[in-house]
């Protein structure tokens, strides 16, 4: 073994073809002593080793990103969130970023209908005047500006056919309170909403939610003058609660799904304390709790119909689906016939809305009624 190892030491330091028998290589005149040994020996395994398996840099995110797969054409954000999933032997930081998946990187609708409202009560408090604070403690217009640009009446949707009043409430505020209450909500939880749902979705949630208020305030309301977006917001919320039952059995086979789940459980407890508080004061003066009342019911039941038919499972999907849109219709159409049935009887003295109000307000005037009959 010795004569054989140091033929071998001796090969692998003189780069020689030919083993030599002896310890020491009297043709080169070389003495191989034991330090020297054990050093050339050392670097004789890492040669043999280097020449059997390579060095090789190997960088998992590196190497993973450059695999041809249909993963790499998926966004960052994406990425980050399948790639443990796929690979299931190598660990990830678990302080990893965890990213939730939206469709959409802008509220763009809500932005908009924001943007119009705060709009349309500056040209209205402009045209019509700001009313005393005995008469609209909101600090906005007169009622009968409210009606004029069409707030709801209901003696004018009943009997005069202007169902176009159901749908243009939710454009109108009663002053610069009832706007801000509305739109910081929108801005922020509604905007949220659209993100994840897409504006295709949360604007037909939005205004079916819009036009349920109005009818139900038509029916239970009758004798007043109603504005606001509040009953096309309180359907976001009730879209949100239909949103969560959908899709609470979806499997969290990945990180994105587990992330999802997370916030639709947060959201939930959220919508539901924002519903209570919100029903809560809708019996004080001043605020519509039938048109709040019926955005909510609409929302849930437009988002039953739009959420199921993104559900997991066939059957579910194929039920659900089904049964929110024929839920929908028939309720809707219930209401309306109810509605134009005769049962509701709303007060003929709202057709002079200006001569209504003054009957309670001494100091009540009139502007925009008045220029309408001139």
């Amino acid at each position: 073994w010795n004569n054989s190892f140091d033929s071998l030491v001796n090969c692998a330091s003189l780069d020689c073809a030919a083993p030599t028998s002896s310890p020491t290589n009297k043709d080169n005149k070389r003495s191989i002593t034991p330090n020297t040994r054990g050093r050339l020996a050392k670097d004789l395994l890492k040669g043999l080793c280097r020449r059997e398996s390579p060095k090789k840099e190997f960088t998992m995110d590196r190497d993973y990103r450059s695999m041809k797969d249909p993963m790499k054409e998926r966004p960052p954000a994406m990425i980050r969130e399948d790639r443990k999933d796929s690979i299931g032997s190598v660990n990830f930081p678990e302080d990893e970023e965890e990213v939730y998946i939206v469709k959409q990187s802008m509220g763009y609708c809500s932005y908009f209908f924001s943007f119009l409202q705060t709009i349309i009560l500056i040209i209205m408090m402009t045209q019509c005047g700001i009313a005393p604070l005995n008469i609209n403690p909101m600090i906005g217009p007169y009622p009968d500006a409210l009606s004029y640009w069409g707030g709801k009446n209901a003696v004018n949707i009943i009997d005069d056919g202007e169902w176009w009043r159901l749908l243009t409430p939710m454009m109108l505020h009663a002053g610069v309170v009832h706007l801000f209450s509305n739109i910081a909500v929108q801005l922020e939880t509604g905007a949220f909403f659209e993100r994840e749902w897409g504006w295709m979705n949360w604007l037909i949630i939005y205004t079916v939610s819009a036009v349920g208020s109005s009818i139900l305030s038509v029916i239970c309301m009758p004798n007043s003058i109603s504005v606001g977006s509040s009953g096309a917001v309180m359907g976001l919320f009730g879209a949100k609660l239909a949103e969560v039952v959908c899709r609470c059995c979806e499997t969290a086979d990945s990180r994105a799904k587990r992330v999802a789940q997370d916030v639709r459980k947060e959201q939930c407890g959220g919508t539901l304390c924002a519903v209570t508080l919100v029903m809560a004061f809708s019996f004080i003066p001043f605020v519509d709790w039938a048109a709040h009342l019926g955005g909510l019911i609409s929302g849930l039941l437009t988002g039953f119909a739009v959420f199921s038919c993104s559900m997991e499972m066939i059957v579910s999907r194929v039920l659900f689906c089904a049964g929110g849109i024929i839920i929908t219709v028939v309720t809707f159409v219930w209401a309306l016939a109810y509605m134009y049935s005769g049962a509701v009887d709303p007060a003929e003295e709202l057709r002079d809305v200006c001569g209504y109000y003054q009957q309670f307000f001494d100091d009540y005037e009139c502007h925009c009624m008045k220029n309408q009959q001139d």
